[in-house]
């Protein structure tokens, strides 16, 4: 007799080299955030051509899906990331995740209606910059959801995510061309603006606590060299243990960009690319689950974990909301790490490919445990599972 974790690793199994496949070639057509037309679109196909429910453009955004399966009262969220980085593709395995999720939805919609599920696949687009999760959250694409979880592929395995919050920052200093050898006092230049403010944050930065940090680059300097540049811009990104701490630090991070503006003039502009990020708040009963599983079809974690920050993710403020977690699966790619091209290189290889089975049948099995599970599943299904359009948020503003 078969069990339902056998059918859901047997579907895996099944499409497993349409789910290769599929990684593949997201992996081959990188997409920036907000403009993955091509990698939503074949993620819906694969799992429309598998009879569940799709519906595109979900909470207004053009590149976000759900697809559904099942009617049954507990709804699990797999979240799909597929957005790329600038210049190095998919250097943080957008692809893997994909894939995996797809996975993950086609073997709990075999299942769905023996264990009483419904399954909820959604499309998150703009994971790398602007939040789209926090968009669809606020939209109440994941109202209904009692719980959430993605794998992410990472140099080592790991049951969780070290997450920062993160605001993301464009500046913009206005200032005025001028000839620079001619006519120098005439001109006020945005260029040095940003430099007295690189200043005054590397001065800054002795003085930051713990976890704190500060990143950005200069996305524009200048025309020529013998023009006084009139505009200069930067993005910047700034980042805290959590949402308090980051209210703390941003005004001091700021304070720098106003006193370039101070000290040269210029004007300066500021523009928020989407709401803050948060710290992660893993689910430890539903990581515990997956561990087991995924120590079952052959993942293998360390005794010690790998320390470090951590980066940071819109999922994050998913965990905010509901039980959620993002497991890490480690492809052994050191020194290669997340957003160089080396790791890029990596999440299309055969370690990879076996990280995207492995890791969508260890999450079905997980979304299995909970379903059949009646401490588990009395404790998702008691929960309010309204998200979108509420008064507050515990990050700071809303963009609906």
């Amino acid at each position: 007799m078969t069990t339902p974790k056998d059918g859901a690793q047997a579907v895996v199994h099944g499409a497993g080299d349409a789910l290769v496949e599929l990684s593949h070639r997201v992996h081959a057509h990188p997409e920036l955030a907000f403009e993955e037309e091509r990698s939503a679109a074949w993620l819906a196909e694969v799992l429309a051509e598998h009879d569940l429910r799709v519906e595109t453009g979900v909470g207004g955004l053009d590149t976000a899906f759900v697809a559904e399966a099942g009617s049954g009262p507990l709804t699990i969220g797999i979240c799909a990331e597929y957005d790329a980085l600038p210049g190095i593709g998919h250097a943080c395995g957008h692809n893997v995740i994909a894939a995996a999720a797809v996975g993950a939805g086609l073997a709990l919609a075999r299942v769905a209606d023996e264990i009483g599920v419904t399954v909820r696949v959604i499309g998150t687009p703009a994971e790398e910059l602007g939040g789209g999760k926090i968009l669809l959250l606020e939209r109440g694409v994941f109202d209904g959801v009692h719980a959430a979880m993605m794998v992410h592929p990472s140099p080592a395995e790991a049951d969780g995510f070290s997450s920062l919050a993160v605001s993301q920052y464009d500046l913009c200093f206005r200032g005025r061309t001028a000839h620079a050898s001619m006519a120098p006092h005439l001109g006020v230049n945005a260029a040095d603006a940003i430099t007295v403010a690189q200043v005054a944050i590397g001065l800054l930065r002795q003085h930051l606590r713990r976890g704190d940090q500060v990143q950005g680059i200069v996305t524009r300097g200048g025309e020529a060299a013998n023009i006084v540049p009139g505009e200069a811009t930067a993005r910047y990104f700034v980042r805290a243990p959590d949402l308090e701490r980051l209210a703390e630090l941003e005004p001091r991070i700021m304070a720098c960009f106003e006193a370039g503006a101070l000290a040269t003039g210029a004007a300066l502009a500021t523009e928020a690319l989407g709401p803050p990020y948060s710290e992660f708040l893993t689910d430890r009963e539903l990581a515990a689950h997956y561990t087991a599983n995924a120590t079952s079809v052959g993942r293998t974690f360390p005794a010690a974990p790998r320390p470090g920050a951590g980066g940071s993710t819109d999922m994050a403020n998913v965990s905010l909301l509901l039980p959620t977690i993002h497991p890490m699966l480690g492809l052994d790619s050191l020194p290669a790490v997340n957003h160089q091209p080396e790791f890029a290189a990596f999440c299309a290889t055969p370690a990879a490919d076996r990280a995207v089975l492995e890791g969508a049948t260890a999450m079905a099995w997980t979304a299995i445990d909970a379903a059949t599970e009646p401490a588990l599943r009395a404790r998702l299904e008691g929960r309010d599972t309204s998200y979108g359009g509420r008064d507050a948020y515990p990050w700071r503003f809303t963009t609906t």
